[in-house]
């Protein structure tokens, strides 16, 4: 949908047509409003996103940073990727219930949640998972979740 060249947020939103513009942008804001401090945002894969800057926390696995969120205009949908609830199930339980309680449609992957249009976000519920996890928390849910897979590897123990 959008040019993945973008090298800026407004960039990124300049490349957007008025009605996807208007659904990223109030989306922007709800991410801005809740993400603590300490993530960076900016462009990533061709996306708005928010990591934890390489000068926190250098030992990635790709030497990218470790990215919390990001938000991207896709050809059919939005996408709103949160990478927390894919590390912590308490987090992604809140999600599936709040959707489910509010007899909402969750269009839900592994990571990101897809949407057409802002209100069919459960946006109470999205802010709560986005202001849950810092920096160093998510660090931890990192390590963790590396040590596991570690594990996991054949010949191993």
């Amino acid at each position: 949908m959008v040019r993945r060249d973008a090298t800026s947020v407004d960039g990124y939103l300049d490349a957007l047509p008025a009605d996807r513009r208007a659904v990223v942008e109030r989306t922007l804001a709800l991410v801005r409003k809740h993400i603590p401090a300490g993530f960076e945002e900016g462009i990533n894969y061709g996306m708005i996103g928010w990591t934890v800057p390489l000068s926190r926390y250098p030992d990635t696995y790709n030497g990218q940073p470790l990215g919390i969120v990001s938000l991207a205009a896709q050809k059919r949908h939005t996408a709103l990727y949160l990478s927390a609830p894919y590390t912590d199930p308490v987090l992604d339980g809140r999600i599936r219930k709040a959707y489910a309680d509010a007899g909402k449609r969750l269009d839900m992957g592994k990571s990101c949640l897809r949407f057409k249009r802002y209100e069919d976000l459960e946006t109470s519920v999205i802010a709560e998972v986005i202001a849950a996890v810092s920096p160093e928390r998510f660090i931890e849910l990192y390590e963790a979740g590396q040590a596991e897979a570690k594990s996991k590897r054949p010949g191993r123990r």
